[in-house]
């Protein structure tokens, strides 16, 4: 978020001077690079669609939006679909879903138990009623990749990076004027906009702001399989897993039952025994035969208040403006999120799309913008 950010502030107004404070350079922990990085347009609400499809567009034409000089970057965009399904219980929230996804003129076929046999030959149906496929504009690719073409570009562009770790906001007549980090330097500013993910809430305490996001451990599985299948769309199950291909392997995840905050970066190797396994081999016969290769772990930036993106200013603070709370679909929004960000700084209002249904404001109000389709 904040090198998409750093990308359009620079891109729209080439004069500014903008800084992007990584405490991690590496990356390491960095949700981005964590992220199982992937896009859709099956969500809930229509505000979370009109940003996919803006950013699906964005996506397909990254090595020209990115690239430099003889640099084109390769995010690997594969359009493969999502698919979710559902037992008899989810059937109506599915139709539903639809309805809103079809009003927004997305790509996307209901099919039944017998539809989805037929095309999906690998699949078990005997406990599902519904399936929703995205036929166009969803997929995944490779969120590293983009995480440094956009922090390349914004430094070609003139942004200056700083590693450093913010410590506190010196503060005068409601507006920040410095950022204070860890080693007692202080950068004076115009403007501060929170996008530190999962410690997102630790950066609005220091300015005594109550933001509803927490880091929420989640495990990708690498998992290889001897059976070919094909063809193959992200997948998400009635009970909560997810998988998708990855190469010649597979990834999947599933929500875990306590969701604990702050959970150390260790992966869950007992869930994917106990939960993952089991309910892998019942919806797809194959994964019997699935061998568990590697794991990883990263957090999510749960927004419990909705789960949705909490934007914008803070109406105490007019300067300081948040990017966070994305609950698990950030990467694949943060090209239309950065532009939208830097609209708000630099004009005051929103204009390449309105995004005022998930301004912060709604917090303050209690006016929540709930959106269903959250995975893992």
């Amino acid at each position: 978020m904040g090198s998409a950010l750093a990308y359009w502030l620079t891109r729209l107004e080439p004069s500014l001077k903008v800084t992007v404070i990584e405490r991690d350079p590496s990356y390491e922990y960095a949700s981005s690079a964590l992220s199982a990085a992937s896009i859709r347009q099956q969500f809930s609400t229509a505000v979370n669609i009109r940003i996919s499809q803006a950013s699906i567009a964005f996506l397909r034409n990254a090595a020209d939006e990115l690239g430099f000089d003889d640099e084109r970057p390769d995010i690997l965009l594969r359009e493969h679909g999502y698919l979710y399904l559902a037992g008899v219980g989810g059937a109506a929230h599915l139709r539903h879903a639809h309805s809103v996804q079809k009003a927004c003129s997305c790509d996307v076929a209901l099919l039944d138990s017998a539809a989805l046999g037929h095309r999906f030959g690998w699949l078990n149906t005997a406990d599902l009623s519904l399936g929703s496929l995205g036929l166009g504009g969803e997929g995944w690719f490779d969120g590293y990749t983009l995480l440094t073409a956009f922090a390349r570009k914004a430094r070609n562009q003139g942004a200056r990076y700083v590693k450093a770790q913010v410590s506190g906001f010196v503060m005068h007549d409601h507006r920040i004027t410095e950022v204070i980090t860890a080693d007692g330097s202080r950068l004076a500013c115009s403007h501060v906009v929170n996008a530190a993910g999962p410690w997102a809430r630790h950066i609005a305490a220091m300015a005594g702001v109550d933001l509803p996001v927490f880091a929420r451990r989640r495990t990708v599985y690498v998992i290889s399989c001897p059976t070919a299948m094909n063809p193959f769309p992200l997948l998400i199950d009635p009970t909560g897993f997810w998988i998708r291909p990855d190469g010649a392997k597979y990834i999947a995840g599933l929500s875990p039952a306590e969701d604990v905050d702050d959970q150390p970066l260790r992966p869950d190797y007992d869930a994917f025994e106990t939960e993952l396994w089991p309910a892998l081999a019942h919806r797809i016969p194959a994964f019997e035969e699935a061998k568990l290769e590697r794991a990883w772990a990263g957090y999510f930036e749960m927004n419990t208040f909705d789960h949705n993106a909490i934007l914008g200013p803070h109406p105490l603070f007019e300067n300081l403006l948040f990017m966070n709370g994305f609950s698990g679909h950030g990467m694949q929004q943060a090209p239309v999120i950065g532009r939208a960000i830097a609209e708000l700084i630099l004009r005051g209002r929103f204009d390449t799309l309105d995004l005022s249904e998930l301004m912060f404001s709604r917090i303050i109000y209690n006016r929540p913008l709930h959106e269903v389709n959250v995975i893992g």
